[in-house]
């Protein structure tokens, strides 16, 4: 055998590496590819200022008609107009090219041919006649009807105007180099929030003046029949709009903690980075969810009862902190890369635990302070990021700078495996990164210092200007160095370029407390699962389960992936009495002492039982004190308000009592 095989071995290695070709194999040769569209240059658009009108009263069918006019130069024979691709925020290709349907353009009535760029397809050539003046783009953006068709931004209600999604700009030329004037028609009786200036109103149709596409884009704008708005002081303003109009009945004290992250936010950088902002708030659960940055402005989506259950909404109330806090991170401050010159250049996301995670930080430390979050939420929301990154296996093989891409790959989708795979952590566990900067600066300098002092140093130059300073991480090390010398370039390689690295608990730990188990869930825990109506046993058994008993997140070699349950499955019956999440969790605590627990599922048509091998017991994530004792600690310390507090009077004991 041996002497037949070992021939017939090398026979076939030469006839593999003879030329894979024969006469009987035609093999074409790949197109050259040829860059059609015009990079961007910081020079103006020589054709003028756009015009863009939006008919946004079809509230029945969630369309927005838009009318947009393009003047052109002179001697212009080709025009490219964009769709915007890249955009600020979401890091991530996430122009929806797909909802802008029936477009035309036309010139003095003529209808102009146009064609699609064969790479590039959110780019359009229109063709322009001799004498032209001007391009006239129709179209219309179809806003999602229902859930599964993306973000709804049309209600009979309400609206979420972007501009981006529902307008064009001419390539070659840097946004802030292109002039617009926006006008938009909304239901009458409705009420427009934004940041625009130059606001003019006739009836039901709102004009602005003249901005470049930049500061357009970057101006969102709720409407609403059911409106109200509040004074937040420092020329900030509270704009709601809700689907009832009861839902708007904020009582003075709720708004006057929105007053203090105002307050908070200055005294923590030392400047503001705006000339008046707006925060845009829809009570809603028809309406899409956001939570999205700009410059002046932000977009935000609370639940309907955020002011009139306002106890039962106290775990959500970190979004307003964490976009407003985007005006200086990620806004004003924007790492070099994440800046472009359009909406068509690639972003690099090496630095999103920088942008984001810094801004995720900053987001929980104000919540804390303002008095929008109370501490044993903002505790309980730390322990929820430190417990997950404690048990989590994907860290063995990515880095959470790698982390900084998943928004562009992955498109924010659900994962199989995301306990595996990770996802954007560059958020909460760039937060908790920042947690230990903090704190190795309150121990160095002996609680002299903090991270505010780094604050005021990155963040608190230029007091008013609401341009953008970029920055790369060179800028982040010597300013951190200038607040208290350490080896910072070499903490952040670790923490943030080097996977394998373990938990990032070390800011907790110094910050004076633990990371426990507990068989309760802690407050923030607790909350986030009553309202979404899911039982998240990842740190147990290593499943979440929905409010229809289906798996949504198996925890990757926890004791229900061993046993083979996966996502998609739903659980019918536990022991062999029909699912609750009740029974499930007494299931649970009676395997601690060898009790059977076992779970029945459907996964297509095959019915399942399941055994799982675990004993040990209900388990979430707390933060405890490290040491008894009442003085504060640095963690404590972090989330004190800076502002001046209230004396509060004692009233002495009388005599003989």
């Amino acid at each position: 055998m041996k002497r037949r095989t070992l021939p017939f071995l090398a026979t076939l290695g030469l006839a593999l590496a003879a030329p894979a070709l024969s006469a009987t194999h035609s093999a074409p040769t790949a197109v050259p590819l040829s860059q059609q569209v015009p990079d961007a240059a910081d020079v103006p658009y020589p054709g003028g200022t756009m015009v863009l009108d939006i008919d946004a009263t079809d509230t029945l069918r969630g369309v927005y008609r838009v009318t947009q006019t393009i003047p052109v130069a002179p001697g212009t024979q080709r025009l490219t107009l964009l769709f915007p691709q890249w955009l600020p925020g979401n890091h991530g290709p996430r122009g929806p090219l797909a909802e802008l349907v029936d477009v035309t353009f036309t010139s003095g009535g003529q209808v102009l041919r146009w064609k699609r760029d064969p790479i590039e397809v959110n780019a359009f050539h229109v063709e322009i006649p001799a004498g032209a003046k001007d391009v006239v783009a129709k179209f219309i953006h179809t806003s999602p009807l229902q859930s599964s068709e993306g973000r709804i931004t049309m209600t009979q209600e309400m609206l979420n105007l972007q501009w981006e999604k529902m307008s064009l700009y001419p390539a070659g030329h840097y946004v802030r180099q292109i002039k617009v004037r926006p006008s938009v028609t909304v239901p009458a009786g409705w009420t427009v929030a934004g940041a625009l200036d130059g606001l003019k109103r006739e009836g039901n149709r709102w004009t602005w003046g003249e901005h470049t596409y930049e500061v357009l884009v970057d101006s969102p704008l709720f409407a609403g029949k059911h409106f109200a708005k509040w004074n937040l002081g420092q020329n900030v303003t509270l704009n709601v709009v809700a689907d009832k109009a009861e839902q708007l009945a904020a009582k003075p004290e709720q708004i006057e903690l929105h007053r203090n992250l105002v307050t908070e936010a200055r005294l923590a950088f030392g400047a503001n980075h705006f000339d008046r902002y707006e925060f845009l708030l829809a009570l809603t659960d028809r309406m899409g969810g956001i939570g999205l940055e700009h410059h002046r402005s932000s977009e935000n989506q609370l639940e309907p009862g955020a002011f009139t259950e306002w106890d039962k909404y106290e775990f959500d109330r970190n979004l307003l902190p964490h976009e407003y806090s985007h005006s200086w991170s990620g806004k004003f401050r924007r790492p070099a890369r994440l800046w472009t010159p359009d909406y068509r250049q690639p972003m690099q996301g090496d630095m999103l635990w920088t942008y984001e995670g810094q801004d995720q930080f900053w987001g929980t430390v104000l919540a804390a302070r303002s008095g929008l979050q109370g501490k044993d939420t903002v505790l309980g929301m730390l322990a929820t990021w430190a417990g997950n990154f404690a048990e989590q296996p994907g860290r063995r093989w990515r880095s959470v700078e790698d982390t900084g891409s998943d928004p562009v790959f992955a498109a924010r989708k659900p994962k199989p495996f995301a306990s595996l795979s990770r996802s954007e952590d560059y958020y909460t566990e760039g937060a908790l990164i920042w947690l230990e900067i903090d704190q190795i600066i309150r121990q160095g300098t002996g609680g002299k210092k903090s991270i505010d002092d780094f604050a005021k140093l990155f963040f608190g130059m230029r007091d008013g200007d609401w341009g953008q300073i970029a920055f790369e991480n060179d800028e982040i090390i010597a300013k951190l160095n200038q607040v208290y010398p350490y080896d910072w370039a070499k903490l952040i390689d670790q923490r943030i370029n080097t996977p394998g690295q373990p938990a990032p608990l070390k800011g907790i730990e110094l910050g004076g407390y633990k990371l426990v188990w507990k068989e309760e869930p802690n407050p923030f825990f607790k909350a986030a699962m009553a309202d979404a109506k899911t039982l998240n046993l990842t740190h147990s058994i290593g499943l979440t389960i929905d409010k229809d008993a289906k798996v949504t997140a198996t925890q990757w070699d926890g004791p229900a992936f061993k046993a083979g349950i996966v996502s998609g499955a739903t659980v019918l019956a536990v022991n062999g009495i029909g699912y609750t999440q009740d029974e499930l969790k007494s299931a649970i605590t009676a395997a601690k002492t060898g009790a059977p627990l076992e779970l029945l599922t459907k996964r297509g048509d095959r019915f399942i039982t399941y055994k799982i091998d675990y004993q040990g017991g209900l388990r979430w994530p707390w933060l405890e004190r490290a040491a008894p004792g009442s003085a504060p600690t640095g963690l404590d310390l972090l989330l004190t308000p800076k502002r001046p507090q209230p004396k509060v009077a004692v009233k002495a004991k009388p005599k003989g009592k």
